[in-house]
């Protein structure tokens, strides 16, 4: 066997230590905490809010928001009330229609990626969580599902931003 050079050495330790962040490049529709999001920025938890409640399901084939759509003025800060009341696993997901097809192909490559980002969250059947989001932006946003195949299978919302 082979023994392996001094620059070979150093090469595969970089390569095994930079591979979760290379990983984490492709983590799309999710940008990282320094970075700008198309659809607005991280809300403040201890100012006022509009509170709108979703809850995440599945019947009959079908993955499901409720609402599927909600309008807000840009400017306004939203506490979005999370309440999973299916029997499965169900994740929200705040960004462009865009950034999200792009997500769901990574998450596809790797449906146990976890979720470290302030615009989504994943919860476990009949648990609750809660999203705070300044809209600074206007536009037609959506939320979604990025778990493999609950896209399409319907679990998809919009949100307008006037």
């Amino acid at each position: 066997m082979k023994s392996m050079s001094f620059a070979g050495a150093a090469t595969l330790a970089l390569l095994l230590h930079t591979a979760p962040v290379l990983a984490e490049s492709d983590h799309a529709g999710h940008a990282k905490h320094d970075e700008v999001f198309t659809t607005g920025e991280p809300g403040d938890a201890k100012k006022p809010a509009k509170i709108v409640q979703i809850t995440m399901t599945e019947a009959n084939g079908k993955m499901l928001f409720t609402p599927a759509k909600i309008e807000v003025r840009k400017g306004d800060q939203v506490k979005f009330v999370l309440r999973n009341g299916g029997e499965l696993e169900h994740e929200f997901v705040l960004g462009t229609t865009e950034e999200n097809l792009k997500h769901a192909v990574s998450m596809s490559k790797n449906p146990d990626m976890e979720h470290d980002d302030p615009n989504a969250a994943k919860l476990a059947p009949k648990m609750t969580g809660e999203i705070v989001w300044k809209f600074s932006k206007a536009g037609e946003f959506e939320y979604a599902c990025l778990i493999p195949g609950y896209r399409e299978a319907g679990m998809v919302g919009n949100v307008v931003v006037k």
